[in-house]
């Protein structure tokens, strides 16, 4: 069986976020699987462009990866030669096929499942948290209507879907009634515990540092964080790690201006790999208040280091937070926000248990061998 992996945007282009390292993660634990797995992208890398051959297939950590020009910049993602290659590919192929196709509303996904269905080729969809009643109203609303109703509403039908959270499924079954979604958590990479010490958490002083990690959107929802910190009645430091627009930065600036809260904030910029666990580990909560989030890497990413978390209730992972009692989940409003951080803050013995429970227990339930073995028989039952 060969896994043909279709995605706009593949690492290292993680200006698009957490989804880019967990698609990268699977396709390395599938490879060193020895499955045969074949990854067909385009350069994009936001408005700029990776620095690739393309149309040559290269190594990326043990992936064989092909790059494709892409002529458009924005979320399009045109890629006409990308299209070419994958219906060639699908010609000369003398092995059972499955087409992965990652990501949605964009021509690189539409176009191939559309090449996929006509070449009876079998496809897993893994939406990435694109097929949402929040994703679907959000930004470019009538073209993605007009979308779905004229061709997407049966390709989603043809496929094969792959959900990363219980709460990824029941989103889309709010747009569609599907009976074949798969739901299968994305890996988690596992940092050295060596690395690590109790000292770096819940450490007895009168400022509490938090930690935002993450791309910077609007869905992510700072300007909730900002307006509840802004009540916050204890003492606090905002790090804001990643990457964003320029124009929303600026527009997130002036809101912690405004509010008199921006002396207390510390914007990094995006944070590489190798230091990300250091960084998460120096904190004593990560916080993720989003409006949507299919499953949140980073959460998991956090715990794995002992550092416990604070998000909203529309986080996949936030049925895995309160099952295990991991963290805090709030509603959506300054005011609930304002309290659930309170609680976090005044809770140290909570934060202590964490810290010690955490990492063990995310090693065990995200472990790699198990999930490559259900992915597996996802690709086995789509064929």
């Amino acid at each position: 069986m060969k896994i043909i992996h279709i995605t706009p945007s593949y690492k290292p282009a993680f200006i698009y976020g957490g989804t880019i390292s967990a698609i990268a993660q699977l396709c390395e634990a599938l490879t060193k699987s020895n499955q045969d797995v074949e990854v067909i992208t385009t350069t994009a890398n936001g408005k700029e462009r990776l620095s690739f051959q393309t149309a040559k297939t290269h190594t990326i950590d043990g992936v064989s990866i092909t790059h494709f020009k892409r002529y458009t910049k924005d979320h399009t993602h045109f890629s006409p030669s990308l299209l070419w290659h994958m219906l060639h590919t699908i010609k000369k192929n003398q092995k059972e096929l499955i087409i992965h196709i990652h990501s949605w509303w964009n021509l690189t996904s539409l176009f191939s499942c559309l090449i996929a269905k006509h070449k009876n080729i079998p496809v897993v969809l893994s939406p990435r948290g694109m097929l949402s009643p929040y994703t679907l109203s959000n930004r470019n609303k009538l073209f993605k209507a007009l979308i779905h109703l004229l061709i997407g509403k049966k390709l989603v039908n043809y496929c094969r879907i792959h959900a990363t959270s219980e709460k990824e499924r029941k989103d889309l079954l709010k747009i569609q009634n599907q009976t074949n979604i798969a739901v299968i958590p994305n890996l988690v990479h596992f940092p050295p515990a060596v690395s690590f010490s109790a000292d770096n958490h819940t450490r007895s002083k009168d400022k509490f540092n938090l930690l935002f990690l993450s791309r910077i959107e609007e869905k992510k929802g700072l300007e909730l964080l900002f307006k509840a910190l802004h009540k916050a009645d204890f003492q606090w430091q905002l790090t804001i790690a990643g990457a964003g627009e320029e124009g929303y930065l600026k527009k997130l600036k002036f809101l912690a201006l405004e509010l008199k809260i921006c002396d207390s904030i510390t914007w990094t910029g995006h944070i590489n790999d190798c230091d990300k666990y250091q960084v998460i580990a120096k904190n004593d909560l990560l916080v993720l208040f989003s409006y949507n989030e299919n499953f949140a890497n980073v959460i998991a990413e956090s715990l794995t280091v002992g550092t416990p978390v604070a998000i909203s209730r529309e986080v996949g992972l936030a049925p895995f937070i309160l099952k295990h009692d991991l963290g805090w989940v709030s509603e959506l409003n300054p005011d609930a926000i304002a309290a659930t951080l309170s609680q976090a803050f005044n809770d140290t013995g909570k934060r202590k248990k964490i810290n010690r429970v955490a990492p063990a227990l995310v090693r065990a339930h995200f472990s790699t061998k198990g999930i490559i073995e259900q992915y597996l028989n996802l690709y086995r039952h789509s064929s």
